[in-house]
């Protein structure tokens, strides 16, 4: 039966507020999902205007309450609250639902919108997130916090469906999240019974609540969704849990109100204007009348910033007494906070010389431990394999022993791994990493292309680049990837042709904003000479000439451990009169930033090119031209010592230099 809206409490009518709005820019955008905001606008309310930590007026509160939106298909409900609230949204924003040029796209997107902590959709990513924030949290307090002040002390609130609890990603990162015993993290679950094929019961009929018992989380149930009493005990109980994770589901309706309300109907697509209208009818609000605003719900749900300024006014006190106790930790917080390094930290980084070869691998541990002290926000590890990728800190204890320590041991959860990367990345105070075999990075790709749309500063070490690896063989052997990755915007990809071009490519991975990929060998490589080539300017530039003869007649353009093939075949053809240029490339993304004056003057018009790189072929032909060459690989690699692997299938000096000599005799 309908309502009417002089008989709703307010806080009834700030809810169905919330619903209607959300409803409104779905149906003006002839496009969305309505059925989300109009079952979990009391979840909402609840969070926003009642219990989570945040201000309205300062989106970037080091201490505010995180909350991600998992099914991120929902945005209209978060867009809804976070205009209520006051955050820097305007009716207006909500009218450009899903429209070009507006921030309230689709799904929720970092950096766009003010008050969205991560760019969700893909389901389950906003799910490993927030274990990553979570993760970032509670090292960031066992690092910071003192007696008295605990500086450091926020929860991560997250709200996802049965889409997000189906996909893998969730599972890898619930089970993670038990494992290290995040108490500051709480989850809520829209347990709506329905997906958008329709009921659950026809794909998804596992004990959720047993499952996350079993992951080692706090569980609880709520029965209704419009039970405001019971959703907030649940929340307060779930923060009382400081040992384990929280997982709140709450019996939600989805399309709660409308007619096609507990249906797939009502999931991802806009109602009719006759089913609109009769739900507005429902809650007692004007038919007619779209993006309806009472003033008593407007007012009520900014009672929320007032709260907040308030909030944040204590912490800055309690801030300004821990400054004035501890100022060189207070410093270090305020600057990792900015997203600064520590002036002169660049000074730590080593410089290999030139009397043994070394793995690139091998370079970057040092390189990590190098800096460890410099750059104490640097913080991660790897899916199991530390041992392999050389990305431990010596000096450190691990995460789940010592939330202090920088060693986070991710499990065989590769795809879980790099989100909760990108969770800590845009939390903010840490520089986060997070390693695995190169092969293994496509299961991790929806996580590294969120990286990229956020533009987080996640950094993803690969290792075992190619088909170098040897016996392992065409499983762990990538070929594709390198392209598959370079073709990401706004990822720097780093393949570094030895010991110092990596030092100079963890610089830069520091230094640039945006994420990037390392894509390390596992065998040895010969050192280039850092007193002969300035190797960080070079590597800045994407791509320098390492070796160089007058009035050049080939060109040979090479990438990590291929780098040494083309000097090995550059002294070959020297032998032979034939005058050739070496050019390192460690980083397309970076060489494609320069100015066409350098471009050109690296790889100048009118000689031939040849490229020399164990991976696809594909996209070299920009940089070689129509009568250039490529030495690369269209096939999978093979099982053998490594050595072996790279001479059958054409990686040596001696191919390199043949091939280079057809081109300058055509």
């Amino acid at each position: 039966m309908a309502s009417s809206i002089a008989s709703l409490s307010l806080d009834q009518l700030s809810i169905d507020t919330l619903r209607l709005l959300a409803l409104d820019s779905v149906e003006k955008a002839k496009s969305g999902h309505p059925g989300a905001p109009l079952g979990c606008a009391p979840i909402s309310y609840l969070l926003f205007h009642k219990l989570m930590k945040h201000n309205p007026a300062h989106s970037k509160w080091a201490d505010r309450d995180r909350f991600v939106l998992s099914n991120g298909h929902a945005s209209a409900l978060l867009y809804g609250t976070l205009f209520l609230t006051g955050y820097k949204l305007t009716l207006d924003d909500l009218k450009s639902f899903r429209q070009w040029g507006s921030i309230t796209p689709g799904h929720p997107e970092y950096g766009l919108t003010d008050g969205v902590e991560a760019t969700t959709g893909p389901l389950g990513q906003g799910f490993g997130m927030a274990v990553g924030m979570a993760i970032a949290e509670k090292h960031l307090a066992a690092t910071y916090n003192r007696p008295g002040f605990n500086v450091v002390d926020h929860h991560t609130y997250m709200l996802c469906g049965d889409g997000d609890l189906m996909e893998g990603l969730s599972h890898e990162a619930a089970s993670l999240a038990g494992t290290l015993g995040l108490g500051k993290l709480i989850a809520l679950y829209d347990d709506n019974l329905i997906s958008l094929d329709g009921p659950t019961e026809w794909s998804f009929t596992e004990d959720v609540y047993k499952r996350f018992e079993a992951y080692h989380w706090h569980v609880q149930r709520v029965m209704d969704g419009n039970d405001l009493d019971a959703i907030e005990a649940a929340i307060k109980a779930a923060q009382a849990v400081t040992d384990k994770p929280s997982l709140i589901a709450v019996r939600t309706v989805i399309g709660y109100g409308s007619p096609l309300a507990g249906t797939n109907k009502v999931h991802g697509e806009a109602m009719s204007p006759a089913d609109t209208a009769a739900t507005k009818k429902f809650f007692g609000f004007p038919e007619d009348q779209s993006f309806y605003l009472p003033e008593d719900a407007l007012a009520n749900w900014r009672e929320a910033g007032k709260r907040g300024a308030g909030q944040e006014a204590e912490w800055n006190k309690l801030f300004a007494g821990y400054k004035a106790k501890f100022p060189e930790l207070a410093a270090d917080f305020e600057r990792t906070q900015a997203g600064k390094l520590k002036a002169g930290w660049e000074k730590a980084i080593p410089s290999f010389p030139v009397d043994k070869p070394v793995a690139t691998r091998n370079a970057g541990q040092v390189v990590m431990n190098a800096i460890f002290a410099d750059v104490p926000e640097l913080f991660g590890g790897a899916a199991d394999l530390t041992a392999s990728t050389k990305t431990i800190f010596k000096d450190s204890p691990h995460f789940a022993a010592d939330p202090a320590g920088r060693n986070v041991f991710f499990g065989v959860r590769e795809l879980a791994m790099c989100a909760e990367v990108n969770g800590m990345a845009v939390h903010g105070g840490l520089r986060p990493f997070g390693s695995t075999f190169f092969v293994f990075s496509d299961y991790a790709k929806p996580a590294l292309r969120i990286a990229a749309i956020m533009e987080a500063p996640s950094t993803f070490v690969f290792t075992h680049d190619s088909v170098g690896v040897g016996e392992d063989g065409p499983t762990h052997e990538p070929v594709e990837h390198l392209m598959a990755l370079r073709a990401v915007p706004h990822m720097t990809d780093f393949r570094p042709a030895d010991a110092n071009e990596t030092a100079a490519a963890w610089r830069l991975a520091l230094e640039r904003k945006g994420p990037c990929f390392f894509a390390l060998t596992r065998q040895d490589v010969p050192v280039i000479d850092a007193a002969k080539h300035d190797v960080f300017a070079g590597v800045s530039k994407g791509a320098y000439v390492l070796e160089d003869a007058a009035n050049p007649q080939v060109i040979l353009i090479g990438t990590g451990s291929e780098v040494q093939l083309a000097v090995g075949a550059a002294k070959l053809l020297a032998g032979d009169g034939i005058r050739a240029r070496v050019v390192s490339m460690p980083s397309w993304r970076i060489f494609e930033e320069q100015t066409a004056e350098y471009k050109a003057g690296v790889l100048p018009a009118g000689v031939p090119k040849l490229a020399v790189e164990a991976g696809a072929t594909l996209g070299w032909w920009k940089y070689v031209g129509s009568n250039g060459d490529v030495i690369g690989l269209d096939r999978f690699g093979a099982s053998a010592p490594g050595p072996v692997v790279m001479k059958e299938l054409g990686f040596t000096a001696e191919n390199v230099a043949a091939r280079a000599k057809k081109l300058v005799n055509r």
